[in-house]
């Protein structure tokens, strides 16, 4: 075999290795972009599927280790999502997360919402106090919440968990929200309290 027909066979070898591998990572940016599309959809319909089947909890697809416990609004800033059980990276990945080691959402007691402050938790920043939070629970009940303020709290000098007897809601995402940097100690938080039902969601 001659150089000139060695070095074409190298190239047509180098060639089709690279084609392969740029068609492995199309494939995988597509099956993200297929899981990014279809997640919401499965997770919505588990929703509906809990509010029919009084509260019993229904996983979005067989093998996801979260299912939907809540409904959050806030009306106000056009802000409608599914919360799910755990504040998990996993659980994140797909909406903000309630805390199992927190209260039961709509019961006495600290509840906490977890979620990322780059995407499903980045109204956070736009809440005031006095605005409306409204929550639907698994049985379909729905309650309201007004926004008592927010700050930042470093974590490692002061946990979030609280026990009390007074329900209170507090949603939670990393601080500042345009860090170059995921991580840190910081957190902004956003206390809201019960009030009377207005109207329905």
């Amino acid at each position: 075999m001659s150089r000139l027909s060695s070095l074409k066979n190298w190239r047509n070898t180098l060639t089709l290795c690279l084609l392969l591998a740029g068609s492995h990572q199309m494939a995988g940016a597509g099956v993200i972009k297929a899981k990014a599309w279809l997640a919401p959809l499965l997770i919505d319909g588990a929703w509906h599927k809990t509010l029919l089947s009084d509260g019993a909890a229904v996983k979005p697809w067989p093998w996801a280790d979260t299912w939907p416990v809540a409904r959050l609004r806030a009306p106000a800033h056009d802000v409608d999502l599914l919360v799910l059980a755990g504040d998990s990276g996993n659980a994140l990945a797909f909406g903000p997360g309630h805390t199992r080691a927190s209260a039961q959402l709509g019961s006495n007691g600290l509840a906490v919402i977890g979620g990322h402050r780059d995407t499903h938790f980045a109204f956070l920043q736009q809440l005031q106090t006095g605005d409306v939070l409204q929550l639907q629970l698994p049985s379909g009940e729905l309650r309201q919440y007004r926004v008592q303020g927010a700050r930042v709290v470093n974590v490692d000098r002061e946990p979030l968990l609280a026990t009390g007897d007074h329900e209170q809601l507090l949603l939670v995402t990393c601080y500042p929200f345009d860090a170059l940097r995921a991580g840190g100690p910081l957190r902004y938080t956003v206390s809201a309290v019960p009030q009377p039902l207005i109207y329905a969601l």
